[in-house]
């Protein structure tokens, strides 16, 4: 029988994550003649009771293992140490706020038995779903993929599945501080695959990625993959270079011509203001890059774990 992990990443999860287990149980139990299912609950230091419920959890199952983080490390750093832990044939990752169906499981478990390394879910909305989430959502692949050589699949969730194969290049080689897990993915290749999903309404909490932190995930993966920003910023210097010499061309060819160099404290003052924000925008988007770098060479753990718990044996 081959082992299939489910790696759930856990944060304030207090009200919704016992029903969640209850909803995975049931959506795996028709499974259990053909896989041995072992489920990963990495708890991101939280501020509520959820520790408390996952260790009643493990005490009841014994195919549960709780990693629980020395402070918050975030969501994607929740994923990757599930990943390092995982030793099954598959590992399955998914959310566990119930907007990831347990239902979808089966789907991902018969690509995988077709060859897929990496399959991934694509998220289709339904109709009360809001239209600005809507657009926004559209709008970051776009400006994803229209400045990354790495293509993403507009829609795609970090609900997946990758095989073992996979999960050993993330434990042994990927091993960055600011990781953009849906664009890492596409990039270490393998053969990969879709699965649609219609994505439910939460039924208990509340949404953890605020829009500072969806922006800050967006910019993280543009910095991970992409270095358009720093070459348009060069392209953008050398323009205004050649405008200003244009400029100061006309004006020497005004003097010899008229006389006189023309008034224009107004047009000083806007060109000084606009060098100025620029100026400062282009440094920004350097400072960026190089805080990026320096999250690196510092080479501190993705993660720290304050303590495992097993489940409970039989």
């Amino acid at each position: 029988m081959k082992t299939i992990d489910i790696v759930l990443p856990v944060y304030n999860e207090e009200e919704g994550v016992a029903a969640f287990h209850k909803a995975l149980t049931s959506a795996l139990k028709p499974l259990e003649r053909e896989y041995l299912f072992h489920v990963i609950y990495v708890l991101d230091r939280s501020g509520d009771n959820t520790s408390a419920v996952l260790k009643a959890l493990a005490a009841d199952f014994p195919n549960i293992t709780v990693i629980h983080l020395s402070r918050r490390f975030g969501h994607q750093m929740s994923l990757v140490a599930g990943i390092d832990y995982s030793r099954g044939d598959a590992t399955v990752m998914m959310d566990c706020d119930q907007q990831h169906p347990p239902s979808v499981i089966p789907q991902l478990l018969r690509k995988f038995e077709e060859g897929y390394d990496v399959v991934t879910t694509v998220r289709e909305y339904d109709r009360h779903t809001r239209v600005l989430k809507r657009w926004t959502s559209r709008l970051f692949y776009r400006i994803q993929n229209a400045l990354s050589p790495v293509e993403l699949q507009e829609g795609g969730a970090d609900f997946r599945l990758i095989s073992s194969k996979v999960a050993k290049v993330f434990q042994g080689s990927i091993r960055e501080q600011n990781q953009f897990l849906r664009g890492l993915f596409q990039w270490v290749g393998f053969r990969s695959t879709t699965v649609a999903f219609v994505s439910p309404p939460r039924t208990a909490g509340r949404t953890k990625y605020s829009a500072a932190r969806l922006l800050t995930l967006a910019a993280i993966g543009i910095i991970s993959f992409s270095k358009v920003p720093l070459r348009v910023a060069t392209l953008l210097g050398f323009v205004i270079s050649l405008l200003s010499l244009c400029y100061g061309i006309w004006l020497l060819a005004e003097y010899f011509y008229a006389g006189q160099f023309p008034r224009g404290y107004t047009s000083l003052i806007l060109v000084v203001l606009f060098m100025g924000g620029l100026q400062l925008s282009v440094l920004g988007i350097v400072g960026e890059y190089l805080g990026s770098v320096f999250d690196e060479v510092k080479d501190r753990p993705l993660y720290v774990i304050d303590e495992i718990v097993r489940g409970a044996p039989l």
